[in-house]
């Protein structure tokens, strides 16, 4: 229902919903806190549904040129 409200992906609110409101009240230690924060902005942002996109330095994970499960499930 979030979603429909917005013409554009809220990238911005999604990584706070994830980061702060999901996984913030349970983690006590900052540092957690930084390290979940900065993993759910590298999953979590515009180049997400860019095809190629790479999630590693290596390349390996990456959005693959997929349109179905089925193709989906190739890739992994």
């Amino acid at each position: 229902m979030l979603l429909d409200e917005y013409v554009e992906i809220p990238y911005k609110v999604l990584n706070f919903l994830g980061a702060e409101i999901n996984y913030g009240g349970r983690v006590t230690d900052d540092k957690d806190v930084r390290l979940i924060t900065t993993i759910i902005k590298v999953y979590l942002n515009a180049g997400t549904l860019k095809i190629g996109n790479k999630f590693s330095a290596s390349g390996v994970y990456r959005q693959p040129d997929a349109t179905t499960i089925d193709q989906y499930i190739e890739y992994i």
